[in-house]
């Protein structure tokens, strides 16, 4: 039995998720206490119940703690069963973040799986679909992790109702990443988009943005092309997102609109997340790297790569990692700066 302090760290829904996908994976049931601790409204919402729920129905497992708002779950999980499910998370919770947690423990099961998942897709504090499309998907598809993703609906804080399907492939093994050197940036592609809203909101997103690219990084800004789209969704909403294409690297940002905040705010947010990456140098965005390394930790080479910057949520998700898999890691670098990530398999089973 695994017992995990949920406040340790960023102590954060993440190791939740980290928690139940592992747990299924390696059929090793786990006891959490103090979940979201430091939170202002502690334990589980929505989202990690969904999170639960899905894990215990693909896994057959034994639960306790499923309740709104608390604090302690014991999960106990059978052995994950791959097949066709549909969630709903009933509220505008990350459904990015829901699938995060669902793929590891789908991806050994030997047979495809596809998942239906209803509520935010665009929503604070998680990766907007386009990230995961753009950027996360990618990266998988270069560990040999197959998952192809499609949005019907998108969904915004409060009113959610977004819809995407992810079909998941099953895995034999994983690869290893080593990228230390992001090299030259041959492109920024990236999108305004409204949905419920007025157009002219997508363009001024749109203006600041590509302003934000020419007066902080002119050499980028005939590199940059950024569209407006015009997106269904059951409650108004405004995003932008940006792509940095490199030689040897992609990276994601984005940014959300929000009732009294100005267009051109947005813009100018997804714009300076990009310049930050950037300048750093890094192969990796610091959002990539702490979703990354749970599979990394998972291959049986070793893998090491740079990203902007270290953060609590890297240093949280890496720790529980391996509270369920014996791997080590080391982290070069500060919180807050350029940081370079060691993830070195076990010497002998997992």
């Amino acid at each position: 039995m695994i017992t995990i302090d949920g406040s340790y760290g960023e102590g954060g829904g993440q190791i939740v998720r980290t928690a139940l996908g592992l747990s299924c994976l390696f059929r090793k049931p786990f006891r959490m206490y103090h979940i979201r601790r430091g939170r202002k409204k502690p334990g589980l919402m929505p989202q990690h119940l969904t999170c639960v729920s899905a894990a215990r129905l693909i896994a057959g497992a034994v639960v306790e703690g499923d309740n709104p708002g608390s604090t302690e779950l014991f999960f106990s999980p059978g052995e994950p069963q791959g097949g066709t499910y549909a969630f709903d998370i009933g509220t505008a919770g990350s459904a990015s973040l829901v699938l995060q947690t669902l793929i590891p423990a789908l991806l050994f099961t030997g047979r495809m799986s596809s998942v239906t998942l209803m509520g935010g897709t665009h929503v604070p504090f998680s990766p907007p679909f386009h990230f995961l499309l753009g950027i996360f998907v990618p990266f998988l598809e270069r560990l040999r992790v197959k998952v192809h993703l499609s949005i019907e609906t998108y969904g915004f804080y409060p009113r959610g109702g977004g819809r995407i399907r992810a079909d998941i492939f099953p895995s034999d093994r994983i690869g290893f990443l080593d990228l230390m050197e992001r090299g030259e940036v041959s492109s920024i592609t990236g999108c305004s988009g409204v949905g419920g809203l007025s157009p002219s909101i997508a363009a001024r997103q749109q203006g600041a943005a590509l302003a934000r690219i020419s007066a902080s990084a002119n050499e980028l800004a005939n590199k940059t092309a950024i569209d407006t789209i015009n997106v269904p969704a059951r409650g108004p909403g405004t995003f932008v997102y940006l792509e940095c294409r490199s030689e040897n690297s992609l990276a994601g940002f984005s940014a959300l609109g929000a009732r009294g905040k100005r267009a051109e705010v947005v813009g100018e947010e997804a714009a300076g997340g990009l310049i930050n990456y950037y300048r750093s140098g890094a192969a990796l965005d610091q959002h990539l790297a702490d979703q990354i390394v749970l599979y990394l930790a998972l291959s049986d080479h070793e893998s090491a790569f740079t990203t902007e910057a270290v953060t609590t949520h890297l240093l949280t998700n890496l720790w529980a990692i391996k509270l369920f898999h014996r791997y080590t890691y080391s982290v070069e670098g500060k919180v807050g700066e350029t940081g370079t990530i060691r993830i070195t398999p076990p010497k002998e089973g997992p």
